[in-house]
């Protein structure tokens, strides 16, 4: 793999020192003396050149295909300056010896195109001039121009529209950016387009000066150098000139066609042959009566009968094939919309198979009929609000929650939904469409007629209001909310209790990946010579279980490895972890920069310390408390933690280090959202406001 990259590097080294070494053999052409026959290739190439340009500019798809078009018109204007500069010298000091003084395609031009008199070349090299300059040049020049103007003008609208798609989630940030690229190389290349289109009217009026210069400065010479007669002087020299003019101006042409084919081109995709007899060819009805004129035109007498009719012919039967033809393409369109939807078809009836219900979506979300009627019409925004709500849970937690997937279930009752996590039931409940739910908790209720029910997400006395009582209710101090806010809060509660369970090895590994060179030399070194890939997610999932947010992994990868040459429980490792990343753990419980906190009792504290059963190393190995204590410690701790919910929006319970992780085995079968740290993991610096004592 190395050796291969080496050999492109090289070739592309090598490739930028020939194109290089091609620019300043231009620049030498400009000052150094070229013989006849490099001269001739010279031109040769030039010719070709301008004749690939055409090519490529008809052939491509969109102009932006061809976006260094400016720099190749800047490098074949400038070696035909040259090409022009160096004929000039070869003229001036080799004319005397006739019309091949400058070579043998500038004198086969001036006997072919010119039929030996010059004359007729002069006539014709006014005409390319004169088409060049006025003509093709002049309109490109205006259609880059106005093209550059209006892509400039439209450039706030379109990125409005990709921030829209992307904000919508059409797109995602990678096809934004390339959306945002393609418009940065659009504006800059009708830009560029504006000022190149200028080279080629500049090129027409030095030629027109050169062939000026050629003609009388020539004569001068032939006369007084040489010794030639006027007349002599006057043919050999004008013959040398207007070939010579020729020669330049002909791939001139060429790449001004080139190059209003490529501005004129505009939004249309597809090759000019395409956009041109594609359109063209379209309207059968037109051609056919275009064939009917020609046909007139050809019995008129005194008119060519022949050009005529050949022409109606051409046209009538173009325009009585392109129908059947269309037809035709239909058929074959048809036939693939067709095959695609028995694809569809096949596919639906593959899902319904007993291999594909093996398998289950890791979060669904199963609406009754009513419900599902109820959000058919809001659909997109609901799809919206649960985006954002996985946005939340990443920025929050530090990992991708996975799609949720929504269905609709005739076994439901109507007013009910549920909750699954891998195929299990999580929660079912009811809501009330054209209802709303108002929490009113131990306080006053709404005087308004109201049902008593539980709210699904933290089982707060809730009542359902009426939605005609909305109003009034807000009048009376409470907030009513709908019923999408209270299915997604408890869609939300249920997934934060299920976090552990949602990090799959996959998630975690995608998370590795993600880390910086540096964490990921430091997991080479502890996985898995000290911890199993395995063992690290245990860790992660432990962490995820008490809503410890695994954001600042690298931070966690230290802990861990801090702690693995010691320990090779989770359990242990989490818990050294959790006393790593306390700042965080504190930052993210406080509320205005203070954490409130329960203490547990010294009592209790002492209960729980007697009850741990330890090894002759010391460390734990079995938690043996009497269930009567247990008991009434929850009693107890109800007791207290009801008192200060009531009063305090978020705080923490606080006990010793080695009996946390038990105190939080009982807590959270009563209360599974409130947080149980240990004395070491109230970091530094924290302002601490004391709520009591459990005892």
């Amino acid at each position: 793999m190395a050796a291969s990259d080496a050999i492109v590097l090289e070739r592309r080294s090598q490739r930028d020192i020939g194109f290089a070494a091609g620019i300043v053999a231009i620049l030498a052409i400009l000052f150094l003396p070229v013989p006849a026959i490099l001269l001739d290739i010279g031109l040769a190439f030039s010719i070709a050149l301008s004749v690939l340009i055409l090519m490529v500019a008809l052939w491509i798809k969109k102009p932006l295909e061809f976006s260094a078009f400016p720099t190749v018109l800047l490098i074949a204007t400038l070696l035909r300056l040259a090409l022009g500069i160096a004929t000039t010298r070869l003229i001036l000091a080799n004319g005397q010896h006739g019309v091949s003084a400058a070579g043998h395609v500038i004198q086969g031009f001036s006997q072919f195109v010119m039929s030996g008199d010059f004359v007729i070349g002069i006539v014709v090299f006014l005409i390319l001039i004169t088409v060049n300059f006025l003509v093709i040049t002049k309109g490109a020049t205006r259609i880059a121009e106005v093209g550059a103007r209006f892509t400039l003008d439209a450039i706030p609208g379109k990125q409005m529209a990709i921030d829209a798609d992307l904000n919508a989630g059409l797109i995602d940030d990678k096809e934004a950016q390339s959306r945002r690229r393609e418009l940065e190389e659009e504006s800059a290349f009708f830009g560029s387009m504006d000022g190149a289109s200028k080279f080629v009217r500049g090129e027409a009026i030095a030629s027109l000066i050169t062939i000026a210069v050629n003609v009388f400065g020539g004569i001068i010479i032939g006369t007084t150098r040489h010794g030639m007669p006027m007349g002599q002087a006057a043919d050999v020299f004008t013959k040398l000139s207007v070939g010579d003019g020729l020669v330049s101006q002909i791939p001139a042409l060429i790449v001004s066609l080139a190059a209003g084919l490529l501005v004129s081109k505009g939004g249309t995709r597809g090759t000019a042959e395409q956009a041109v007899l594609g359109q063209l060819g379209a309207y059968p009805r037109a051609l056919a009566v275009a064939a009917a004129l020609m046909f007139m035109f050809a019995l008129v007498p005194g008119l060519p009968f022949v050009p005529f009719m050949v022409l109606s012919g051409l046209m009538a039967f173009t325009a009585y094939a392109i129908p059947r033809k269309i037809a035709a393409q239909k058929a074959v369109v048809d036939a693939r919309a067709l095959a695609v939807e028995d694809q569809k078809q096949l596919a639906a009836r593959e899902s319904l198979s007993v291999k594909e219900s093996l398998k289950t979506p890791e979060i669904e979300l199963c609406l009754g009929r009513q419900i599902s009627a109820q959000f058919a019409t809001s659909q997109s925004e609901l799809s919206h609000r649960v985006a954002k709500m996985r946005r939340k849970f990443a920025r929050q937690y530090g990992f991708v929650v996975p799609d949720i997937k929504l269905t609709d279930s005739v076994a439901l009752a109507p007013k009910s939904y549920q909750i699954l996590i891998h195929g299990t039931i999580a929660a079912t409940q009811d809501i009330r469409p054209g209802e709303l739910l108002v929490v009113v908790g131990e306080g006053p209720v709404p005087d308004v007629p109201s049902d008593e029910v539980r709210e699904p997400a933290f089982g707060m006395k809730a009542r359902w209001v009426l939605d005609f009582y909305a109003a009034e209710v807000r009048r009376g101090g409470f907030e009513p909310i709908d019923g999408a806010s209270v299915l997604l809060t408890h869609l939300s509660e249920v997934i934060r209790n299920n976090l552990p369970q949602l990090l799959s090895y996959k998630d975690m590994r995608g998370l590795l990946e993600r880390l910086d060179p540096e964490y990921k030399r430091l997991l080479d070194e502890i996985c898995p010579s000290q911890i199993s890939y395995s063992g690290l997610q245990a860790v992660l999932k432990l962490l995820l279980s008490e809503r410890v947010s695994i954001r600042n992994l690298h931070l966690i990868l230290e802990a861990v490895a801090e702690i693995t040459p010691h320990a090779r429980r989770a359990e242990q490792i989490a818990e050294h972890v959790r006393m790593r990343i306390a700042q965080q753990i504190c930052g993210d419980l406080a509320e205005n920069g203070t954490l409130a906190v329960l203490r547990l009792g010294s009592a209790w504290d002492l209960s729980f310390h007697q009850s741990l059963k330890r090894d002759a190393k010391g460390e734990v190995v079995e938690f043996d408390i009497d269930p009567r204590l247990v008991e009434q410690f929850g009693t107890e701790a109800g007791e207290a933690i009801r008192k200060h919910m009531r009063e305090t929006r978020s705080f923490a319970l606080v006990t010793a280090p080695d009996a946390r992780p038990y105190v939080r085995m009982i807590i959270e079968r009563l209360y599974p959202t409130l947080a149980v740290l240990s004395h070491l993991e109230i970091a530094r610096g924290v302002e601490i406001r004391s709520l009591g004592t459990i005892s």
